[in-house]
């Protein structure tokens, strides 16, 4: 789990942080890594639906690490989001970048 901030990870951690804040991607953007550091990329599209007012927007916002807006207000339509998460899976011991797109 503290793999992220072992010497080994740091790296790889620093790639997806801006000013030790987690860094926001366009679409079509992705984290710089130095050849030596390339992992493989997974990604997964991932749906929030529930009723409104429940915390679908607010949980996106703190998976991004983006302040949580201080007043509701409904999302109209859909509102996309890319995260990359960095992890190193037990069973294969090599770092795999996960590229998630929330619709929120």
């Amino acid at each position: 789990p503290g793999w992220l901030l072992s010497p080994a990870g740091r790296p790889y951690l620093d790639s997806i942080l801006y000013r030790n804040q987690r860094r926001a991607f366009g679409l079509l953007e992705r984290p710089a890594l130095p050849p030596a550091l390339a992992v493989p990329t997974v990604t997964y599209k991932l749906f929030l639906a529930g009723r409104s007012g429940v915390g679908k927007t607010a949980l996106v916002a703190w998976l991004g690490g983006i302040p949580t807006p201080p007043a509701h207000h409904e999302t109209l339509g859909i509102e996309a989001t890319t995260l990359f998460w960095l992890a190193k899976p037990r069973a294969s011991g090599r770092p795999v970048l996960f590229q998630l797109h929330l619709w929120d």
